[in-house]
């Protein structure tokens, strides 16, 4: 439940939950067309353009390959190995990459630390080493006729600064 709930931000995780372990007391699930069988039959409510298992399925994949703490690591990285005015350019698919990404920028592109009411200058503050460049970019409807994958698409960048 965990898992479909938090990373595929799925509203009827522990229904789907409960329904795959339901099925799994009685045989095991062994193909792929068999737990698509058993989530399309726990989602009351189908959203048009969106296959009913594709939420979980992210999250199985997400949890999987442990793809937000990969995101997490290596983020920090990319700044010790760009060189100064050089860009980090970043493709997330899916609202919780985008999340990380966001804010990942964001706090390497102002103060490192707010000091509150304390009397610190603010050329003593420590500033985070990118500069982010512009809004970020979706795809146009064209793009999308071509690649419908491209639809949750979206680009970040942020240049280092030092």
């Amino acid at each position: 439940t965990r898992i479909l709930f938090e990373y595929g931000e799925e509203r009827y995780a522990k229904r789907i939950a409960n329904a795959i372990i339901e099925i799994r007391q009685q045989q095991p699930i062994s193909k792929t067309s068999e737990l698509v069988k058993i989530i399309c039959a726990a989602i009351p409510k189908k959203e048009t353009h969106k296959h009913p298992a594709t939420r979980s399925f992210q999250a199985i994949r997400i949890a999987l390959n442990n793809e937000l703490n990969e995101l997490i690591k290596v983020l920090p990285q990319t700044i010790r190995l760009l060189k100064p005015q050089g860009r980090l350019v970043v493709i997330s698919f899916h609202s919780l990459e985008d999340r990380i990404v966001k804010q990942f920028i964001h706090a390497e592109s102002g103060a490192k630390y707010d000091p509150g009411k304390l009397p610190i200058k603010q050329a003593d503050i420590a500033q985070g080493c990118l500069k982010k460049i512009g809004k970020a970019i979706r795809a146009t409807e064209a793009e999308i006729q071509m690649n419908p994958r491209a639809r949750s698409a979206i680009l970040r960048i942020a240049e280092k600064s030092k």
